[in-house]
C-alpha cells in the first residue's frame, strides 16, 4: 500500500521551508566566517586543500564544482591574503600547484572549529534520532 501523494500546497510549503532553512544556514555561515574575512567559497577551497593537499587549480575547481576561472579568482584572493601559495608542478613545468601556507592551515583550523560549533548550535535542538534521519534525507536529496 502506498502513501497518498502530497498535494501541491504541501510540496510548496515543504520547498519554502527548505529554502528558508538553507537561507538561514547561508547567513549563519557568512557570519561565522566574518572574523577571518573569508567567503564561503574561499572557506570551501581551504577545506579542499586541507583534505587533499596541494592540487592544481583545475582540480580545485572540480572539487568545488565551479568554473576554472572562478577557482582562479578564489586562489588569487587567498594568495593575496597569504593563505595559499602557488608553485610549479614538478611533474609538469607548465602546470601550477596550489598549497596552504602555515597561516592558511591556522585559519582553516579555526574556521573548522567555529563551523563545528555553529552546526552544533544550529542542529542542537534536534535529538540524535532526528539528526540521523535528517542526514539520511539530505543524502538522498543530494544524490
Amino acid at each position: 500500500m502506498t502513501a497518498p501523494a502530497a498535494d501541491s500546497a504541501d510540496d510548496e510549503s515543504l520547498a519554502e521551508t527548505f529554502w528558508a532553512v538553507a537561507s538561514r544556514l547561508r547567513r549563519q555561515t557568512r557570519e561565522s566566517l566574518a572574523p577571518w574575512d573569508v567567503t564561503p567559497s574561499q572557506s570551501r577551497a581551504l577545506g579542499v586543500l586541507v583534505r587533499y593537499g596541494e592540487v592544481r587549480p583545475g582540480t580545485l575547481a572540480e572539487h568545488l564544482r565551479i568554473a576554472p576561472r572562478s577557482a582562479t579568482e578564489v586562489v588569487d584572493d587567498l594568495e593575496a591574503r597569504g593563505l595559499v601559495n602557488r608553485r610549479p608542478d614538478p611533474a609538469d613545468r607548465r602546470a601550477t600547484l596550489v598549497a596552504l601556507t602555515e597561516e592558511g592551515r591556522r585559519v582553516s583550523a579555526a574556521i573548522r572549529t567555529a563551523r563545528r560549533a555553529e552546526a552544533d548550535r544550529f542542529f542542537g535542538h534536534l535529538d540524535a534520532a532526528d539528526r540521523v534521519e535528517l542526514a539520511r534525507i539530505l543524502r538522498t536529496l543530494r544524490s
